[in-house]
């Protein structure tokens, strides 16, 4: 029965986890390697989690696996991030070129927050989680996150603007 309900949850979920995990680290190999993991635990823990709570949890261990992946490689060599150069998934050159720019774009904008007013970026505009579901997964309490999700968006705007 674990099995069968983590596939559904596996199947339901894993493009979200997927581009999560990928905003995070910019490497397509790593996200998968990420994303595996994260599946791995949530088989692991899957009793501890609530049905109507499914996607935060999951976002919960993608981020915790994100945070080990980033303590190990402190240890070893630090790598550039360069996912927004690799998109390839796109049928036409044409369309392919607008959106590796256009995920350029992003992408810049994206690192040059900081850390935190990413992760709040990331969590709540592009995936869609509640601001206490964002401020579980990063540990943080409710008011924070909105500070950082704010501020994240101010920086965003005022980018916007220079390049005006």
């Amino acid at each position: 029965m674990k099995g069968k309900h983590l596939d559904s949850i596996y199947q339901h979920y894993v493009q979200d986890v997927y581009r999560y995990l990928r905003s995070l680290c910019y490497d397509h190999h790593t996200a998968e390697d990420l994303m595996q993991e994260t599946f791995y635990r949530a088989y692991l823990y899957l009793e501890n989690c609530q049905d109507e709570k499914v996607k935060p949890w999951l976002f919960r261990v993608a981020y915790n696996a994100y945070v080990d992946y980033k303590r190990k490689e402190r240890r070893t060599t630090l790598q550039a991030p360069d996912y927004f150069q690799r998109l390839t998934d796109l049928r036409t050159p044409e369309d392919e070129l607008l959106l590796q720019e256009r995920w350029n774009e992003i992408g810049r904008i994206l690192s040059g927050l900081p850390e935190n007013q990413r992760q709040a970026m990331l969590l709540i505009d592009f995936n869609q989680l509640t601001y206490q579901e964002a401020a579980d997964i990063m540990d943080i309490r409710l008011s924070h996150v909105k500070i950082l999700l704010f501020r994240a968006r101010q920086a965003v705007r005022g980018q916007e603007r220079k390049e005006n």
